[in-house]
């Protein structure tokens, strides 16, 4: 059974197509029509709703520094918003029932009245859900504070924390759509909903608590609202299941550890697993498939967290070749979302951080998560060229009785030959190079009963330089013709390279290393020409082909010239450092 609150009343559900995504649910079987149903694929943004994760939860995130967050309906399974609370555009409102003459619009709404914000309104109603989802963030980590009074609203002249900033809008706003209206009306709506709000407070007017804190403690403590999993009274004992959702043949099960998804999986190796569903939800609008397994990882903790520890010594990582150098390694879990990497990036990868404004859209990014970009093998993903720069590895664990050989049997638990794993249980963990995880087109090392655990990145030295460069035909919310990312390695003086990694995306038909370009840049001095015989070894490694999105000759070109630039750019902070 899955449960979760929309417009503020509780629901309970098991028998229900566990293919059903939320669009569908609120449209047809909640006949909530004020939510829009536009490309079906997760890109115009018009079937945007709002969603709290509700503390205490099994799929609640203790690091939350925000309380809502904007997806995409319209590829959502209805079955990760267990133990969530949906808000569509009608309840944002107060609005008294059968009074709408009495109705106090959110300020995202009425900002939009006052500024014009909409025309033909098929796309207002993901608009204000994505407006009004920055404003309730800002206004409750303003309210949190307190540090800012009445008088300091404004300091030298410049806007306090208690303003949203044009950045701020766009970015909200950077996976909607707008046909008609043109977006300068619905940015200045943005601007002045905290205007609207800031009167209100002033006139005493009392704002609606989006938040639901009654309807929190009741989910939390009532056991009834908690996800059926797997119910294991010993350790050795063979666990049993329970359905979360079931429709005839279809069924979906939500474990809440992996030691239930290893047993899930050595029943059904054949299951859909499904994390965010940013890519996989597609496979439901657009290309009509009725998936009959399905396992979703929501609710697995240990999939979502992350660790700092020392580089495993057994890593062929080119970080650890210096002895006096204390390495460590990144762990980042499988199912952690691309915002809830986004802060960790910041602090130890700013250049791979930077690029996430570029990565899809806010909706997109709150559901998509790292494994399934990687285990996607898509040749365009955004993520695995840069992992690929970075020395990434990735932690594969094989379940089932057909993914553990005889041998393992006479093997400890604790003992690994050559990067394996092997456990008296059912599966085989497995840590490689990423590079060696792409086998051919949407083709790699999983198989069936596999899944990506983690990913583990050696944090980057002094000497060592990252530089990534992202070229598609819009630059928000749009996916990559090519991708470059590249690693410099100096020498200890910084005057020549000592190695390279240039990781390459949309070149191929996976995500791979130009290991000719690598070369011909190992040892050669930090100058312009360097990259430039570099760039020259490109058609070396790669011969792309030609799309909808770039031509062969094009992608060449700009992956050569990108190069250099990564060069030029490299040269300029050496001597800005040395300056």
């Amino acid at each position: 059974m899955i449960s979760f609150y929309l417009n503020g009343k509780r629901h309970e559900l098991n028998d229900l197509n566990p293919n059903t995504t939320v669009l569908e649910y609120l449209r047809l079987y909640e006949h909530q029509t004020d939510t829009k149903e536009g490309c079906g694929s997760g890109d115009c943004g018009a079937c945007t709703i709002m969603a709290q994760r509700l503390p205490n939860h099994a799929t609640s995130e203790p690091s939350d520094s925000t309380p809502f967050y904007t997806f995409n309906s319209c590829i959502t399974l209805l079955s990760l918003m267990d133990g969530h609370h949906l808000m569509t555009a009608s309840y944002l409102a107060d609005n008294p029932a059968h009074h709408p003459e009495r109705a106090l619009l959110h300020p995202a709404q009425q900002a939009m009245v006052d500024c014009h914000g909409s025309q033909c309104g098929f796309c207002t109603p993901g608009f204000v859900m994505s407006l009004a989802n920055v404003y309730e963030n800002h206004r409750m980590q303003h309210n949190r504070v307190k540090q800012v009074t009445a008088k300091q609203d404004i300091i030298n002249g410049q806007p306090t924390n208690n303003d949203l900033s044009y950045e701020d809008i766009v970015a909200s706003i950077s996976g909607n759509l707008c046909r008609c209206t043109g977006y300068r009306p619905i940015i200045e709506a943005g601007l002045m909903m905290g205007k609207i709000g800031q009167q209100r407070d002033a006139d005493q007017t009392a704002a609606k608590d989006l938040s639901i804190s009654l309807a929190t403690d009741v989910m939390a403590n009532d056991k009834k609202s908690l996800p059926k999993s797997i119910a294991t009274d010993t350790v050795d004992q063979v666990s049993t299941t329970t359905l979360a959702l079931a429709k005839g043949v279809r069924q979906l099960f939500i474990p809440k550890s992996m030691n239930e998804l290893d047993e899930l999986l050595a029943l059904y190796p054949s299951a859909t697993i499904w994390a965010g569903g940013t890519d996989l939800g597609l496979s439901i609008t657009q290309h009509l498939v009725d998936h009959e397994t399905i396992i979703q990882l929501s609710a697995i903790d240990e999939l979502k967290s992350w660790s700092l520890s020392d580089l495993d010594p057994r890593s062929k990582s080119d970080n650890a070749t210096n002895a006096n150098v204390e390495a460590k390694t990144l762990k980042l879990g499988a199912g952690m979302t691309y915002q809830h990497m986004l802060p960790i990036l910041e602090q130890y990868f700013p250049a791979f951080a930077a690029l996430f404004a570029r990565i899809a859209s806010p909706q997109i990014r709150n559901m998509g998560t790292l494994g399934g970009n990687i285990a996607n093998a898509s040749p365009i993903g955004d993520l695995p060229p840069i992992l690929l720069a970075l020395d990434a590895r990735v932690h594969l664990r094989h379940c089932g009785p057909d993914n553990k050989n005889d041998s393992a049997k006479k093997i400890s638990d604790k003992d690994k030959v050559n990067n394996v794993e092997y456990s008296k249980k059912s599966y085989v963990d497995e840590i490689i190079p990423l590079s060696e995880f792409f086998i051919d087109y949407k083709k790699t090392k999983l198989r069936a009963g596999s899944y990506i655990v983690a990913v583990h990145i050696p944090l980057m030295q002094d000497n060592q330089h990252l530089f990534i460069h992202k070229i598609s035909k819009r630059y928000e919310d749009d996916i990559s013709a090519c991708l470059v990312a590249i690693r410099i390695d100096l020498s200890a003086n910084g005057n020549s390279i000592n190695h390279a990694k240039v990781g390459l995306g949309g070149m191929a038909a996976i995500p791979l290393l130009a290991k000719n370009c690598q070369q011909a840049l190992l040892g050669q001095p930090l100058e312009v020409t360097s990259f430039e015989s570099a760039a020259k070894a490109l058609p070396m490694d790669v011969s792309p082909l030609t799309d909808v999105r770039a031509s062969r000759e094009y992608r060449l070109h700009v992956v050569q010239r990108l190069l250099i630039k990564c060069g030029k750019q490299l040269i300029r902070d050496v001597q800005v450092e040395n300056a």
